[in-house]
């Protein structure tokens, strides 16, 4: 089996692992199929279970993958979550040997200049950055941690 980092998340997510030959690959909960194991995307699933299990949200509020048009360009934002049909926190994951940099933070604010999403989260799975976005002031403001979903109230 493939070698596993040990993450630095709340829990012991249950996170699904087989071995097809010489190839691996990790349950995905929201896209409900195998994906083949990446260090990226073993962080991703992890990610996951935080969002659902640790801070509340919906499976169906949850989007992988989303296109981002920069430039002429098509790439790619890992996570968003959604909230009344609007972006409300999206995610860049990492693997865990690459360094959260001031470039990770160029990236996602990027994305998010075309998303518009109010809370951003990065992480390698061993460090994990949450920001809060101030569109007046044009400027991020790192937070201890993400807001849990506040179900509706009748």
């Amino acid at each position: 089996m493939t070698e596993l980092t040990q993450l630095n998340f709340p829990a012991n997510y249950q996170i699904r692992l087989k071995k097809d030959q010489e190839t691996t690959y990790i349950f995905c909960r929201i896209r409900k199929s195998w994906m083949v194991y990446t260090p990226e995307e073993w962080v991703r699933q992890h990610i996951i279970f935080f969002l659902i299990d640790t801070l509340g949200y919906s499976q169906s509020s949850i989007a992988l993958e989303v296109p981002v048009n920069q430039t002429g360009m098509r790439k790619r934002a890992d996570i968003v979550v959604y909230r009344q049909a609007k972006p409300y926190i999206m995610v860049e994951c990492k693997r865990p040997s690459v360094q959260i940099t001031q470039q990770t933070f160029d990236q996602i604010a990027r994305y998010n200049g075309k998303i518009g999403s109010q809370f951003l989260m990065v992480s390698n799975g061993l460090l994990h950055y949450y920001c809060m976005m101030d569109y007046e002031q044009k400027r991020y403001q790192f937070l201890k941690e993400l807001p849990k979903h506040k179900k509706a109230t009748s």
